[in-house]
């Protein structure tokens, strides 16, 4: 049970109440025990006050239905009351490995589907709740998020068609592509989390003989655009950090980008040290596994790869190819999207998982507390690698 809430000092906004959009059950049953844990345990005495009325309960999960027809439209029916409560609802736009049948063919679900179905929950739910949060860990467009000619803005579109226009109060997205995307929604919530604390908890679970120092371990940035999130891991861990950038051939267009000629490498000397790259999420992974061989090249000794989201849209055979060779030796992605059977049975694979976390954050907001401490993580880094007997800066001491 988190310490935050030994006593509770504030009112619940409204019931607690969870939406999962298919594909996201599994996630959402681990938010879930959470909760109902530590609500069970929770000390209070006004627990049995009006005001907090309902919120003991057995389950936060909502009974909805997602309902498709055979010519492909859908509809969304939640079974039991949602007048005053507080909703999440929480969703995996990138889940192809839910179905639907058209016209007798089966076919995946595409983040357009995904999409549609979130706005049917929204719609369903009919007003009659007090806040609607959406929790959606890869956001939907998210890589769409700027004009360079004319072209569709789709993040932003959708962020203002939920909020604006639906009355969703709250976003919450993990490691957006580009966070600046919310200044479509400036009068409205929009929390982008980091997942540095999970991941590097990971690590220190996963690989036993890694050293967290400046002679032993370098952050590396595959391109220019994840540099501030290298940032964030070099300077809380105090190592150095690296880049690459990559060289494009800007008079041609391949699957709607520009392709990449080459990746040349900025940084100090790598030979001899471990490398942890870190991005946002693992599309075709030929970029990943490039940089990944350069670094090879300049005699890096094991590489991991960091990544929020895997997709893995070209299949896991290069990766599997690359582990064998010893180009890289772990890949780290969170839970918050799907993964496949295949992909949780690599051996290089190390699934990090975020249901707790996201479950902290549930419950602080639907407490009406601020959540600051838990999207600052950079004491509870220092706490876990100190504990571990690895010598790290704490950066909170050096500014008091």
């Amino acid at each position: 049970m988190p310490d935050l809430f030994e006593e509770l000092t504030t009112l619940p906004v409204g019931r607690l109440g969870i939406i999962s959009l298919p594909g996201c059950e599994e996630l959402t049953k681990k938010i879930d025990e959470y909760l109902v844990n530590w609500r069970a345990e929770r000390r209070s005495e006004h627990k049995s006050t009006i005001a907090f009325y309902g919120y003991q309960k057995d389950s936060y999960l909502l009974n909805v239905e997602f309902t498709r027809f055979g010519t492909g439209e859908g509809k969304v029916t939640i079974k039991e009351t949602v007048r005053g409560y507080d909703i999440f609802i929480v969703c995996d736009v990138f889940n192809y490995g839910v179905t639907f049948k058209m016209y007798g063919k089966e076919y995946p679900m595409s983040p357009d589907d995904h999409f549609a179905n979130l706005k049917r929950a929204i719609a369903a739910v009919a007003g009659k709740a007090k806040r609607i949060t959406v929790i959606m860990p890869m956001l939907y467009e998210g890589r769409q998020h700027k004009r360079s000619s004319r072209e569709s803005l789709d993040c932003a579109l959708a962020l203002q068609e939920l909020c604006n226009e639906m009355g969703v109060d709250n976003i919450i997205t993990f490691d957006a592509h580009d966070a600046r995307v919310q200044n479509a929604i400036p009068l409205k919530g929009f929390e982008n989390v980091t997942t540095s604390y999970q991941m590097i908890k990971a690590m220190v679970k996963n690989v036993d003989d890694i050293k967290f120092d400046k002679d032993h371990l370098m952050i590396v940035s595959p391109d220019e655009g994840g540099v501030s999130r290298c940032i964030y891991y070099s300077t809380v861990l105090g190592v150095d950090l690296g880049m690459f950038y990559k060289r494009r051939d800007f008079s041609r267009v391949v699957d709607g980008r520009n392709p990449i000629v080459a990746h040349e490498f900025l940084g100090t000397d790598i030979e001899g040290k471990d490398v942890i790259v870190v991005d946002d999420m693992i599309s075709s992974g030929e970029s990943m596994l490039e940089v990944a061989s350069k670094l090879k090249d300049l005699n890096a000794n094991r590489i991991f790869v960091v990544c929020s989201f895997g997709l893995f849209c070209n299949g896991l055979e290069k990766f599997d190819e690359a582990f064998k060779e010893g180009t890289i030796s772990k890949v780290f992605t969170t839970n918050l999207i799907y993964r496949t059977p295949e992909l949780l049975s690599r051996e290089w694979f190390c699934e990090v998982d975020l249901s707790k976390y996201i479950s902290y954050i549930v419950d602080t907001l639907n407490n009406d507390m601020s959540i600051s401490k838990l999207l600052d993580p950079a004491d509870r880094i220092y706490q876990l690698l100190t504990s571990k007997g690895h010598n790290v800066p704490n950066h909170r001491s050096k500014k008091k």
